[in-house]
């Protein structure tokens, strides 16, 4: 059965509650243990699927084809283990399910309560493949004193309770402010941070000290003396110049031995951090740098798009250059030129998104990497404005658009799918997760996945490709050079005769690990670099 870690975070919010759990993954995989992580989010929605990027930053999906919290990709990059549906939860999608069984009548009648159904509810979602892994990694996500969150605390407070002393351990992460004027850390939040989980009956085991300056050793013995922790318990987390330091760092500070520690768990195989030390010399002595522009409509909040920003990380660690990205907004040139945007970059990327907002800046992106010769990368929307572009520009369809942005459009290159023609509720009914792709032969794609066989890929979106218009497309020279061979959709296209131009329907930013950077970023890294190389000479 697996020993659990529930990390909790205190005085404010995004403190790297998701970056701690991720590195201390990694710790733990590279001590030899097997691990799992979760992420149990407050808020009331059923999953973050139909809210905002501006409110939430990204929403990771899964292979088996959940939405989720951006944390569970920062999982999956630290320790390769893929995500699924049981690893994420709301308070909405656990009211729900309590709900949907009170109208069932599971209940028999009874009165329905937080406590003993909701936490209940939440305890059955804690113990699934818990036989699986050595280690079970809970994150709680928001701060501890906000009331959406009691739910959860009061259901892992149970749950320590109901499983065999010593098989659950709390660590809380808080922050050390330092004050300028007086020249010191205080440790006062953090202690009120503290009590506020003890006065509901959580008492932590291990502190996680955000701070910008060093814990002086007075300070860490005032901090476990008032907080009920051990001095070797109370592990600082400093600033990082690379979120891929932080299992290092974390070492360093003894987190992982605390964690055994706590669990009387020794003594323990020492860990091999041979990865994370290639990593980081990746990161800090790179051969090289390549300017990469990456044209969205959310480009205000960099986490909207954090699965794109740590893949082209892992594809100039592969080809030990560093990638230097510059967010250019879609919308400033939707009317105007966009040559006076997009000049000097080594490569264009354009992501997905929803709704008609940016589109033509976006298109004009597309045109301008087909037209000057410049890779290009476009990502599901990305990939059909590119189409677009090419539909109005080359195949001389004018007017060419997606149903999405202009139904009346006179060529839909863009569509709907059958499927989703009338679909009313927006949650959780896009083409979501795994799919299969046949790649073609003697493509960009298949040179960069060194296969002509069937991938795998991740989906997230409505919108598809528009049969109809394949071959009038193909016959101006676009390449369908992925196609998915049970629903005979366009999976990827590509521009023959341009040094680097593709479109993916599909999201290979999602299964983009340090261990495995996705073959698309690091051809697309490559072809940049070489884009750099030309120019120089």
């Amino acid at each position: 059965m697996a020993r659990y870690v529930f990390i909790t975070g205190g005085v404010v919010s995004s403190l790297g509650k998701g970056l701690a759990s991720a590195a201390l993954g990694a710790l733990l995989q590279a001590r030899g243990f097997s691990v799992r992580l979760r992420k149990l989010d407050p808020y009331l929605n059923v999953d973050p699927g139909t809210m905002s990027p501006f409110e939430h930053g990204e929403v990771f999906v899964t292979d088996d084809g959940a939405e989720t919290d951006l944390d569970l990709g920062h999982y999956e990059r630290f320790t390769g283990v893929a995500a699924r549906m049981t690893d994420s939860v709301s308070s909405g999608r656990i009211y729900s399910t309590v709900l949907e069984k009170e109208r069932r009548g599971d209940y028999l009648g009874k009165t329905i309560q937080v406590v003993p159904h909701v936490t209940n509810e939440i305890k059955e979602f804690l113990k699934v493949g818990d036989d699986e892994v050595d280690f079970m990694l809970c994150e709680i996500g928001g701060t501890v004193g906000d009331i959406e969150g009691l739910p959860f605390f009061e259901a892992i407070r149970q749950f320590s309770h109901d499983k065999p002393r010593g098989d659950c351990i709390f660590m809380h992460l808080t922050l050390l402010p330092y004050l300028a004027a007086s020249g010191e850390l205080k440790t006062k939040p953090t202690q009120h941070s503290v009590k506020e989980l003890q006065s509901i009956g959580i008492a932590p085991d291990i502190l996680v000290c955000r701070s910008e300056h060093p814990i002086p050793d007075k300070e860490r013995e005032k901090i476990a003396l008032f907080c009920n922790v051990r001095p070797d318990a109370v592990v600082a987390a400093y600033d990082l110049n690379s979120i891929y330091e932080a299992p290092l760092a974390y070492h360093a500070q003894g987190l992982d031995q605390a964690v055994l520690d706590a669990f009387n768990i020794s003594p323990a195989l020492q860990p091999d951090l041979s990865k994370w030390e290639d990593v980081q010399d990746r990161i800090n002595n790179p051969e090289g740098v390549v300017n990469v522009a990456i044209v969205g409509k959310y480009t205000q909040l960099e986490d909207a798009y954090k699965s794109i920003k740590e893949a082209l990380t892992h594809g100039g660690m592969s080809n030990r250059v560093k990638v230097n990205v510059e967010w250019v907004d879609a919308e400033v040139f939707d009317h105007e030129d966009a040559a006076p945007h997009l000049e000097g970059y080594h490569a264009i990327l354009v992501p997905g998104g929803f709704g008609e907002r940016g589109t033509e800046g976006k298109i004009k992106a597309a045109q301008f990497a087909r037209e000057r010769k410049v890779p290009y990368l476009g990502i599901c929307l990305g990939m059909q404005c590119a189409t677009v572009e090419f539909a109005r520009h080359v195949a001389k369809l004018k007017g060419a658009d997606s149903t999405e942005m202009n139904p009346q459009t006179r060529y839909p290159v863009i569509d709907l799918m059958n499927s989703q023609v009338g679909v009313a509720n927006k949650g959780g009914t896009m083409r979501l997760g795994s799919y299969p792709c046949r790649v073609q032969t003697g493509t960009l794609a298949s040179k960069a996945y060194g296969k002509t066989k069937t991938i795998h890929e991740r989906h997230r979106h409505r919108y598809e490709l528009n049969n109809k218009f394949r071959d009038r497309l193909s016959e101006a020279g676009l390449r369908m050079s992925g196609v998915n061979p049970d629903l005979d959709l366009v999976e990827m296209i590509e521009l023959p005769g341009h040094p680097w131009f593709v479109g993916t329907q599909f999201h290979p930013e999602y299964s983009s690990t340090v261990d495995r950077p996705h073959p698309l970023f690091v051809s697309f890294v490559q072809a940049a670099l070489q884009n750099h190389s030309q120019r120089v000479h």
